[in-house]
């Protein structure tokens, strides 16, 4: 799911920059831009604009709804620490061997002196 939507995601993209490049200014049309010097343009007099504008803002919508999208997928990816994934495992139990242990010598007193 995730690589179809990148997928349509690059796809809206670089149609939308063809799109805005193919936009003429406001004093031109897209029939000058492809060498026509008459006043008609590809789509009629003022139909190429409002189709190229229509379909840049249907376009440029489908591109943030696409981002806010894979913003989600990526964020709902990484909640959680990387730590979280790594086994933890636990040190077999070492049998407990009869270990005399030195007794401490305190202070001097009394009973210590025999000297």
């Amino acid at each position: 799911m995730e690589t179809l939507l990148v997928t349509v995601h690059y796809i809206i993209c670089v149609v939308l920059i063809i799109l805005v490049l193919l936009q003429a200014g406001k004093g031109a049309s897209i029939g000058a831009t492809f060498g026509g010097g008459s006043s008609q343009t590809l789509f009629g007099a003022r139909g190429a604009a409002t189709f190229l504008t229509k379909v840049t803002t249907v376009l440029a919508l489908a591109f943030l709804c696409t981002s806010i999208w894979l913003a989600q997928i990526s964020r709902d990816k990484t909640i959680g620490s990387v730590l979280d994934k790594v086994p933890v495992e636990m040190p077999a139990e070492m049998p407990v061997e009869d270990v005399a242990v030195p007794e401490e010598k305190g202070p001097p007193t009394e009973d210590n002196k025999k000297e």
